[in-house]
């Protein structure tokens, strides 16, 4: 119960496999590397507020600073598992503070990631490694 309230308060919010929040666990999609890179690539340049700031295609990470809704920096990770398959992360932190605190705000844009995400990718499941 303490630990949830403090969490709110949290600056932070990242998806991880094993997650304890099925919302956010590691996502996995049925294609390569280079496409999942290329169409989070573009979600997030066509998103208003967003500018990615960094890319490397060979880490597999996009850096994007965020001005709206809730100011904040992200880093998306994309590591290719097995042969068409694609897990997807991402980390989003801010440094404004909230008095009703921002890790429900992060969390909500996390999972708006995701929604664009498989819209344009064959989604295949999440937390898929954490057994």
């Amino acid at each position: 119960m303490l630990k949830n309230l403090f969490k709110r308060f949290s600056n932070v919010c990242e998806t991880k496999e094993g997650h304890p929040d099925s919302e956010l666990k590691s996502h996995y999609y049925r294609a390569n590397k280079d496409t999942i890179f290329r169409n989070l690539g573009e979600i997030l340049k066509n998103r208003p507020g967003y500018t990615v700031v960094d890319s490397s295609k060979e880490r597999g990470e996009i850096a994007c600073d965020i001005k709206k809704p809730v100011p904040c920096f992200l880093i998306a990770t994309i590591v290719t598992v097995r042969p068409f398959e694609t897990a997807v992360d991402f980390h989003l932190s801010t440094e404004r503070p909230a008095i009703m605190g921002n890790y429900s705000g992060l969390k909500r844009e996390i999972i708006r990631l995701y929604q664009e995400l498989d819209k344009s990718n064959t989604f295949i499941g999440s937390g898929r490694n954490s057994e």
